[in-house]
């Protein structure tokens, strides 16, 4: 039941009026206030004030402000009159009723004509940032073309001063050539006229001059060729072997970047495994090195309790739990064969610790979570504690209830929990 607040003081003037409630220790925010023409409603639980006013007030422009306990509404009159009292007075209730649901009413329009409003603003903005942005996105394109068209321009002038460089060169080396052509032209007419007034024949040794100096030559040598010096090769290197040393590694594959942290995680796993066995396990010493490996255990635990040697997998799973007391699975399995022995504490306490071990709950580990549940809630109702099963076998159908085996059995176990009912 809300408490009326009847404790209030006011006062006017021609163009305002001036209210003031206490709240009792209540605090207030302005989601309390609700405020129209005519209408005034504070609500803070479990106190109440509501008011039809005398006559309308600018709501707009009214204010309200929350301090030392008290509201202090300053609220301004449409029509500056004094008003002879603060509500309206003797008032059918059938008035008062449609002047609070006009109130009520004009309120959630003018919230809904706001709402449009910044609605219709915010597109306005948006779409004058989106316009602005194109348009600093054309400025931008329009830059970065001139910038290209200055660019080619200077790559095309740079590259026809390069041809004409080049034309220039050509021209220059032709001039040149013709030149050395001239040079090499005109001693070889003199000589030519020189041999031509020569009237004695030759002997032999000048024959002889004549043709050791023409072997010389090698191949067909031409008057318009250049003479051009043999090039020196180089040595050979000398051989030498050259010893390639490469970093150890543990594992036969390559070393890849993106698996140097798993890696490294295995090589620390099996420290730790391998400083456990040396420091706790001394008995262990006589055994292989496979015999060692909790997977290894694991496997062969599985062999014997498919072939029915419950104890003998036991033993192996208790062994593999000494060596590494992470593994889930060892727990889960080691619970199946306490259900096969009837060691049903120990059937509940393994698949307990193997749900503790399964942690965080993901698709990949949900059919291991079912079998713990399962096998848990099969060793409370062996103990005839069916409560404590019927939970297991219900948080196994929320894993996987499309189980039909499982929703038989929970069904089983919900009659069986109803005849004890009715026979106690």
């Amino acid at each position: 039941m809300p408490v009326w607040l009847r404790e209030h003081s006011w006062r006017q003037t021609l163009t305002a009026v001036y209210l003031s409630l206490p709240l009792r220790g209540a605090r207030a925010t302005a989601a309390n206030i609700f405020c129209s023409e005519q209408y005034l409603k504070v609500s803070i639980p479990p106190f109440l004030f509501e008011a039809i006013l005398y006559a309308p007030i600018d709501d707009t422009n009214s204010t309200a402000k929350i301090g030392n306990g008290n509201i202090f509404f300053t609220l301004y009159k449409k029509e500056p009159v004094m008003w002879d009292s603060l509500t309206l007075a003797n008032a059918a209730k059938e008035k008062l009723q449609h002047l609070r649901e006009n109130a009520v009413l004009k309120a959630h329009e003018k919230a809904k004509e706001e709402t449009e409003a910044k609605k219709i603003t915010k597109q306005e903005h948006k779409k004058y940032a989106l316009e602005a942005t194109m348009k600093l996105e054309e400025e931008e394109r329009k830059r970065i073309e001139d910038l290209k068209e200055k660019e080619r321009q200077k790559v095309a002038k740079e590259l026809e001063l390069w041809k004409n460089q080049q034309k220039d060169g050509d021209t220059y080396k032709s001039i040149q050539k013709k030149g050395k052509l001239h040079q090499e032209i005109e001693p070889l007419k003199e000589r030519k006229s020189e041999k031509m007034n020569q009237t004695r024949i030759p002997n032999e040794g000048t024959s002889k001059t004549r043709l050791k100096s023409t072997k010389g030559c090698p191949g067909s040598c031409s008057i318009f060729s250049q003479n051009l010096k043999e090039e020196q090769l180089p040595a050979p290197r000398s051989a030498a072997t050259i010893k390639v040393n490469f970093t150890p590694r543990v594992f036969p594959t390559a070393l890849r970047e993106s698996r140097v942290a798993e890696e490294e995680e295995w090589l620390h796993k099996q420290a730790e495994a391998r400083r456990i066995i040396n420091s706790d396990l001394s008995e262990l010493e006589d055994l292989k090195e496979e015999e060692k490996n909790p997977d290894w255990l694991k496997d062969k635990g599985n062999k014997m309790f498919a072939m029915g040697d419950y104890l003998g997998a036991v033993n192996a799973y208790n062994l593999a739990v000494r060596l590494n007391n992470k593994l889930p699975l060892l727990y889960l399995n080691r619970a199946a064969c306490h259900l096969k022995l009837r060691n049903l504490h120990k059937a509940i306490e393994d698949s307990s610790k193997a749900l503790e071990l399964l942690t965080p709950p993901v698709p990949d580990n949900e059919n291991a979570r079912v079998k713990a549940h399962v096998r848990r809630g099969t060793a409370f109702c062996q103990l005839e504690l069916y409560t404590e099963g019927l939970q297991d076998y219900e948080a196994a159908l929320k894993i996987d209830p499309r189980n039909k085996n499982i929703e038989k059995d929970a069904e089983k176990i919900r009659h069986l929990i109803q005849g004890t009912m009715q026979s106690s």
